[in-house]
């Protein structure tokens, strides 16, 4: 079927008109853009914010991105690089910490919502010229190989004894209402969330389990 040539045109000229029309649109949201003192659509300007917290014993105050995570303030603004960015997405515990005596994967929460909490990483639980227990227990056992994962395994470990010794159940307790034995399937299931890519998992039992003051 043929259209007549006037129908034809004015398809045409619709055609034509309506991409210089979006051509012209696209330039001017550019220009827009690259002017200086042009008000943004969108204005992806980063909210700064002010965070106080106590790390490994010493009162630090950050002025932050409000979406910088607290791995990322340890790490990049404080320079506390024993804590690991694993996974990234709170599936590895390389990132854990103790936040007010418990343990927290850092890569999930925001530094902003920790204002005057207390934080310990790994280099607030020991030196090497004075360990912690838990990281001489690592070392006595060899609780780690490549030992990308250990602070955050030292640092939940320790939470752990923490969790028996206040009576918090495990997953495979069998009575929950009975105080937490520390066996090593309760050992094992509470440290769950801490991978281990080198399979050193016997060892760290070993090491949590000597600490722990309970014969393997």
């Amino acid at each position: 079927m043929q259209f007549p040539s006037d129908m034809a045109a004015t398809r045409r000229d619709m055609l034509i008109g309506t991409a210089a029309a979006m051509a012209t649109t696209s330039s001017g949201s550019r220009l827009a853009a690259q002017t200086p003192g042009t008000p943004a659509s969108n204005d992806l300007a980063p909210v700064i914010s002010r965070v106080s917290f106590e790390v490994n014993g010493a009162r630090r105050e950050l002025s932050l991105d409000a979406r910088t995570t607290l791995l990322d303030a340890l790490r990049e603004h404080l320079h506390l690089t024993g804590t690991k960015k694993g996974c990234d997405h709170g599936q590895c515990g390389a990132c854990t910490v103790i936040v007010d005596g418990r343990r927290v994967n850092s890569c999930l929460t925001l530094a902003v919502m920790h204002e005057g909490n207390t934080v310990t990483t790994i280099e607030g639980l020991g030196t090497p010229d004075n360990l912690h227990p838990m990281q001489a227990a690592f070392v006595k056992h060899d609780g780690y190989q490549c030992g990308y994962c250990t602070p955050g395994q030292i640092c939940s470990a320790v939470v752990v004894l923490d969790e028996i010794k206040a009576g918090v159940p495990s997953h495979v307790s069998a009575d929950l209402n009975a105080a937490p034995e520390g066996t090593e399937a309760e050992i094992r299931e509470r440290m769950s969330g801490n991978i281990c890519r080198c399979g050193a998992y016997p060892n760290i039992v070993d090491a949590i389990t000597e600490v722990s003051g309970r014969k393997a």
